[in-house]
Formats: C-alpha cells, sequence, structure tokens
C-alpha cells in the first residue's frame, strides 16, 4: 500500500472514531460538559502515557517547546468542551458539520499569525464553506442559536490548536503532544468536575470510557495520517465524519437533518473538496504529489 493509501486508510479510521465518541458522549446523556471532557481527555492521557514510557520520550516536550505545546492544550480543550455542548444540543450531523470549519479557520489563522500565503481559491473556499455554516445556523436572535456558536467557536479553537501544531511540527512526537494536551486537560478539569459531580450509572460510566477510547483512535489516527501524506492531500477524506455522524443521527437518534442544514453540508463539503482537487492539481504540476 503506498504511503497515500495509508494516509487515507488512517484518517477514515480517525474519522470513525471521532464520529463514534460523538454519539457516546450524546448517549451519556444529562452529564455536565466538564465531566464528559475529563473522560475523553482521562482515557487518552492514560494510552498515550503508555505510547510514551514504550518509546522512552520525554512526558512533557522540550523546554523549548513548552509555550507551544501549552498553548496547543490550553486551545484543544476549550475547542472540546464547545464541541461537547453542541453535541448534546444539536442533530449530531449539525454539531459535526460546524466543528469541520476547523481547516478553513486554520487557513485564516495560518494567514494572519504565521504570514501562509492564501491563494485565491482558498479565499474563495472559506467564503463558501462559511455561507454554509449560516445554512446550517439559519440564525435567529434567540437562545435556540447558543449551541450553533458553540460549534462554530468550537471549530475556531481547533483551528487555533491546528495552527499551533504547524509550529511545532516535527519538533515533538505525536504521542507526546497527545499526552501533554490531555494531561492538562485533566488537571484544570478534575478540580471542577470533583466539586459539581454528578453520579453516574454504570451504563453512563461505559458510554463515557468508549467515548474517551474512540477519541483516542481518532486523535492517534489523524496524526499519523499526516505523516504518510499532506493534510491538503488527504483532507477531504476525514469528512467521512460527516456521513458516519448522519448515519447514527438517524439510525440511533432519529434526527433527520432539515432542508437547510443538508445545503450547507453539501457546500462546506464543496468547498473542501474544491480545495482538494486545486491542491492536488498543483502538486501534480510540481512533482511533488506521493505515490
Amino acid at each position: 500500500m503506498s504511503d497515500r493509501n495509508k494516509g487515507i486508510v488512517l484518517l477514515l479510521l480517525s474519522a470513525a472514531g471521532f464520529a463514534l465518541m460523538a454519539m457516546f458522549v450524546k448517549l451519556s446523556g444529562d452529564i455536565p460538559t466538564l465531566q464528559k471532557s475529563l473522560f475523553r481527555n482521562g482515557v487518552s492521557m492514560i494510552i498515550a502515557l503508555g505510547f510514551v514510557i514504550y518509546h522512552k520520550e520525554r512526558l512533557f516536550g522540550k523546554r523549548e517547546n513548552q509555550k507551544y505545546l501549552m498553548l496547543r492544550s490550553a486551545l484543544g480543550m476549550t475547542g472540546v468542551l464547545l464541541n461537547f455542548y453542541a453535541i448534546d444540543h444539536l442533530v449530531l450531523s449539525d454539531a459535526d458539520m460546524l466543528n469541520k470549519m476547523s481547516p478553513f479557520i486554520t487557513i485564516i489563522l495560518a494567514a494572519i499569525f504565521l504570514k501562509e500565503y492564501v491563494m485565491r481559491f482558498q479565499v474563495v473556499a472559506v467564503i463558501i464553506a462559511f455561507l454554509g455554516t449560516l445554512f446550517i445556523i439559519k440564525p435567529v436572535f434567540s437562545l435556540d442559536t447558543v449551541p450553533y456558536v458553540a460549534g462554530i467557536l468550537s471549530a475556531v479553537f481547533a483551528g487555533g490548536a491546528y495552527t499551533v501544531l504547524r509550529v511545532l511540527g516535527n519538533k515533538e512526537q505525536f504521542y507526546t503532544v497527545v499526552f501533554y494536551f490531555s494531561t492538562f486537560s485533566t488537571v484544570i478539569l478534575l478540580p471542577f468536575v470533583i466539586f459539581f459531580y454528578e453520579p453516574m450509572t454504570a451504563q453512563q460510566w461505559i458510554y463515557l470510557l468508549a467515548a474517551g477510547m474512540s477519541a483516542t483512535v481518532g486523535q492517534f489516527g489523524i496524526t499519523i495520517a499526516y505523516k504518510f501524506a499532506p493534510a491538503k492531500e488527504i483532507s477531504i477524506f476525514f469528512y467521512s465524519t460527516v456521513v458516519y455522524s448522519g448515519i447514527i443521527s438517524i439510525l440511533l437518534f432519529g434526527q433527520i437533518p432539515d432542508f437547510w442544514s443538508i445545503l450547507g453540508y453539501l457546500a462546506i463539503f464543496g468547498a473542501s473538496f474544491y480545495m482538494f482537487l486545486r491542491n492536488n492539481r498543483d502538486l501534480k504540476e510540481t512533482g511533488d504529489i506521493k505515490k
């Protein structure tokens, strides 16, 4: 199997992991978002710790990378909390698609903070994607809009985290970054969860532990996938998570997206697919695309 195909398979696996995470989070019911997030990060922390110890890496990375690791963790934790809130209050596929705005947010943030050059087709794609979010949100001035705003903000913070990861590059191993992020989130959230703890049934424990394991599969999958092939070559396949979430929404929760939401999905996916085609065309012309 070529490196590119390995990356695609891992990205499809990652998308399934995140879709299952969202499903288990929603199934766990009326539990505080902080409590759900603690389980998601606590399980990831334990699994990532095993990788760090096995490979005999530093637990918390190199000294010179601390400010980037901490910033990535703070942004990522906020993004997870907002995403979980959106999952709890929206149709699952709506919450998932709003979170999938993060690649477009990353383009904007990378241009502002990393001075990366933005091409005309990327600007067009970003505009189309943002118009797509308006179809999903159907903005009105009421409290019903709050979960949608949370969904968009989850993408903003995720995009910020991915932008910091670009700065880190290969300076740290992926399992070190995951362990740092998960430990940071666990330490921050634990006091609040202890103070506001809501008792859970055995079934809820199982759901949240499963959410944590699924999230770890998703996080490791996407990180390793981009080591086999650049994001611009394969990132489109990560949108398969919306298909998974849509099927789960209909079959498990009886939630059917309305016409405008579906139109929004098509706009966002279309913008991403457009960027994917343009990136691959440019790579083929320069001879840089991986076989």
